[in-house]
């Protein structure tokens, strides 16, 4: 190759980089709002072999603005400890939520929006929550219910045994959001398809475009279909394909509504899919997909929440108790996928 050749091929090169740095730099600063979007059950092995196929169109678009790295697991592979991480940066021993069948309410003041509505005020920001799944990302109070002594089924049953005139009855706690959602401006759940979440996101990103604003965007239908027909399968891939379809579409209306430029977007899961399998109890591998450019190196779901406080501007170091977590933004390492 000619020296000439060379030197085209590296300006051509430098040139990409310089302008997707412009792009990126938009974002550099504090940003006005995030939206954390949830693809529930995403394996990391899955979703590369989508984007090599060209199926995730909208995840490598945001990536290529930002970054695309992974993140590990070192805890239960199951929906409420998953999310619990992700959205306050704490360990099962602080939260107290282990998994879908061990948790108690995240005690006040621990999640993401109740720090955000603390730091801004609730009258000059939002908080929002648009979830598919239910009880495992719930906010429903503790319940009293009758133990039927064997005569039918009862599934997966929680809570601790009381026994009142002679009637045996379970103490199921709280779910995980009972108290922050108290502070929170929005906090639907239990939508289940991918439609109703993103139709629902888009009317909410439409009422509240005037305000600085946190959402949680969760989709489930990847982990529905998971379970249903199989990691391996085309529906499991389908989902995904759903999950960033609606995504794409999220974008769209940020832009529409003049505010793409000044939010951070980040993807994630709480857990993976065991290979080719209908379960994920030993499922470690998922990843961080973002447009923002200050990511810098893998984690662990706990690193999520606090990424988000410190580019709104947060003081972690001020947090009590400190976060479990680290920002993804410190500690420059090499990128890994």
């Amino acid at each position: 190759m000619s020296r000439k050749v060379i030197l085209a091929t590296a300006f051509f090169a430098l040139s990409l980089v310089f302008l997707q740095g412009c792009g990126a730099a938009q974002r550099g600063g504090r940003p006005q709002n995030i939206v954390l979007i949830g693809w529930d059950g995403a394996q990391r092995n899955h979703v590369k072999e989508c984007l090599g196929r060209g199926e995730l169109g909208n995840l490598k678009k945001l990536a290529s603005e930002g970054t695309l790295v992974a993140i590990d697991v070192l805890r239960v592979t199951d929906t409420k400890a998953g999310w619990a991480q992700i959205l306050t940066g704490y360990e099962p021993e602080v939260t107290g939520v282990f998994s879908n069948r061990k948790y108690q309410p995240i005690p006040k003041g621990y999640t993401v929006f109740e720090h955000l509505e603390e730091f801004f005020g609730p009258d000059k920001f939002v908080t929002v929550a648009v979830i598919g799944k239910k009880g495992n990302v719930g906010a429903a109070a503790p319940r009293r219910v009758r133990v039927n002594n064997g005569k039918k089924k009862q599934k997966k049953p929680v809570g601790k045994i009381v026994v009142e005139d002679s009637v045996k009855y379970r103490l199921v706690p709280a779910e995980p959001y009972f108290y922050a959602k108290e502070s929170m401006d929005v906090f639907v759940n239990g939508l289940k398809e991918d439609e109703k979440v993103g139709v629902k996101t888009l009317e909410l990103l439409e009422k509240y475009k005037d305000k600085p604003f946190f959402f949680f965007v969760h989709f489930a239908e990847v982990d529905h279909k998971g379970h249903k027909h199989g990691e391996n399968s085309k529906e499991y891939s389908d989902a995904l394909v759903s999950a960033d379809n609606w995504t794409g579409k999220i974008m769209e209306k940020l832009k529409e509504l003049g505010l793409y430029d000044k939010s951070l977007i980040y993807i994630t899961a709480d857990h993976g899919f065991d290979e080719g399998m209908k379960g994920h109890s030993d499922a470690p591998y998922v990843f961080l997909g973002t447009n923002d450019p200050k990511v810098r190196r893998r984690g662990e779901r706990a690193d999520i929440a606090p990424t988000i406080l410190e580019r709104f501007g947060l003081d972690l170091s001020k947090i009590e108790p400190p976060p479990d977590g680290r920002s993804l933004t410190r500690d420059c390492a090499e990128l890994v996928w």
